[in-house]
């Protein structure tokens, strides 16, 4: 029995090694390539990724993507809200970004549901639990549009988005000051939560992440599940941003789409790997210092 525990443990800690040592070489790969490419503007190695932008202008974007949707898989949070301004920055359109952030982002978010499920941070066949949570905050946001619309005629939007921001930091206060203690289970604060995060997203299109991420916890979600349901979660809600934008506008950018996914879906491996290895506490902590920072600089954004 002990050593077949012993060769099990080995087995697990082979195939991570595995996974860890292919992710390094697909990644190191494709950042070689395009920097070659920077020096050598007429080769183009990698033709689909480039889609017509710039190698240096695609390295940038392919990195950034990689490391917001990293913070985001491991922690529930920070894609769109810290890629999203910093695409403003670098040219991008409003029109351009959207669209190819939510398209990223359900890709990104489908695969960390899958890979937070095989490594072991959620079971979404025996945890009925977490399947109830998921479902029920993929209901509530894709009414989040609608909803928002609703609220956007009658409230100010300044008013709305100052409640959202002190609430952001309200959960990300509470998650650290219960960070090491056991929380019974509410789901009618997943319900509030939801729902508020819903209103946020559909009204201005970020600010999931940090809402139900640590409002989960702060429900007594266990900071593993709740990672992960976010990312499944979060997937849908992008699926029905997506689809409206789709819609109205007719397009999608690929040439910015493109890199953005490849980023985004390169970092979940090794993001899940980091929310199976840290401990609950660990991962609540960061949580509560990650919510209360993108609450922070929101109000900063939003009285400056």
């Amino acid at each position: 029995m002990v050593r077949e525990a012993v060769l099990n443990v080995g087995n697990i800690y082979a195939s991570h090694r595995r996974r860890l040592s292919l992710w390094l070489a697909l990644v190191a790969t494709i950042i070689l390539l395009l920097g070659l490419n920077v020096l050598w503007p007429d080769w183009t190695p990698i033709p689909g990724l480039l889609a017509g932008q710039p190698a240096l202008t695609v390295l940038a974007v392919f990195t950034g993507a990689l490391i917001c949707e990293y913070v985001d898989s491991s922690l529930g949070m920070g894609y769109g809200t810290t890629l999203t301004p910093l695409l403003l920055i670098a040219g991008f359109e409003p029109l351009q970004i959207v669209p190819a952030v939510l398209f990223s982002e359900l890709l990104s978010g489908l695969a960390a549901g899958f890979l937070h499920h095989r490594d072991g941070n959620v079971d979404w066949l025996r945890d009925g639990l977490a399947r109830r949570t998921a479902a029920l905050l993929i209901l509530l946001s894709a009414a989040g549009a609608i909803v928002a619309v609703m609220v956007a005629i009658s409230i100010p939007r300044f008013w709305f988005s100052l409640a959202i921001v002190l609430i952001v930091l309200t959960m990300g206060v509470l998650t650290l000051a219960t960070r090491r203690r056991r929380i019974p289970y509410r789901p009618i604060n997943v319900v509030i939560v939801g729902l508020v995060a819903a209103f946020n997203k559909g009204l201005s299109g970020g600010g999931y992440g940090p809402l139900v991420t640590a409002g989960q916890v702060v429900s007594g979600m266990p900071a593993k599940h709740a990672v992960a349901i976010t990312s499944l979660a979060e997937a849908f809600t992008c699926l029905v941003g997506l689809a409206a934008f789709l819609i109205l506008s007719g397009r999608l950018d690929w040439s910015l789409a493109t890199p953005l996914a490849a980023g985004a879906l390169l970092s979940v491996p090794v993001a899940t790997l980091t929310v199976q290895r840290l401990p609950e506490s660990v991962i609540r902590g960061a949580v509560g210092v990650l919510t209360v920072a993108l609450g922070l600089v929101s109000l900063l954004k939003l009285i400056g």
